[in-house]
């Protein structure tokens, strides 16, 4: 098991925003969540990085407790989060923002063959690196904050609605990126109010409702859940 997330409660104050939430990753896997907009999927993603603390439960990488550590020495041991946000460095240039991505790396040799994979899924990027980050589309600063998470080297990649304002013709490619990155080895948690491409993209999937799940299962199977074509594939 690559990831195992036990029992996770999380809070804001006193308000719940995860309850009693079991998740598993597998290695090669891909492996969604998805839910409506405040389900908490953003919350529950952001605590296995290490950005908030859990109220209670654990969250275990490669047979290791990680729950009680900060988010840089998660990045360190192979996750890498790519935020609903994008938060790119606008003032930088992509290919600075590239390089900030593997900042926290020991393997410095291999940075620059992993920046010339990242320029194959994204050839855009590499016509762009010397232009700054800012003055990129919507479409490709998505672009540049996947490659950026990738530039960390991670094993396991946690993605939070990459298809979020994006054209249909975006949101194609992007799935065609995620299978891709996937076909390379590294495990995916993909987080997104996109269920058709969410469980089209995943071999296995959770449905999160008010911080709780109340589905699990194939995501092939739950692609033809009555609950699910009713609540979130529209009827």
């Amino acid at each position: 098991m690559l990831l195992e997330v036990k029992n996770l409660f999380v809070q804001y104050a006193k308000a719940k925003a995860i309850e009693d939430v079991s998740l598993s990753v597998d290695e090669g896997e891909v492996v969604s969540m998805v839910g409506a907009n405040g389900a908490g999927k953003t919350t529950f993603l952001r605590t296995i990085s290490g950005l908030k603390k859990p109220t209670s439960g654990e969250i275990w990488f490669q047979s290791r407790r990680i729950d009680n550590l900060p988010a840089h020495e998660v990045v360190k041991l192979g996750i890498s989060q790519v935020p609903a946000e994008r938060m790119i460095l606008s003032p930088m240039t992509v290919l600075d923002n590239l390089r900030m991505g593997s900042v926290l790396r020991r393997d410095k040799k291999n940075i620059n063959r992993d920046m010339e994979t990242v320029f194959e899924h994204f050839p855009i990027l590499k016509e762009r690196r010397t232009q700054l980050a800012g003055s990129l589309s919507g479409g490709e600063q998505q672009m540049l904050a996947v490659a950026r998470a990738l530039m960390a080297n991670p094993k396991l990649l946690l993605m939070d609605e990459p298809s979020i304002g994006l054209s249909p013709i975006l949101v194609a490619e992007i799935g065609k990126i995620i299978r891709d990155i996937n076909k390379g080895g590294i495990s995916i948690l993909l987080v997104e109010q996109n269920c058709r491409l969410a469980l089209k993209l995943a071999s296995r999937a959770y449905v999160l409702e008010l911080g709780k799940v109340v589905l699990e299962g194939a995501a092939a199977e739950l692609l033809n859940d009555d609950r699910v074509k009713k609540y979130y594939l529209g009827g």
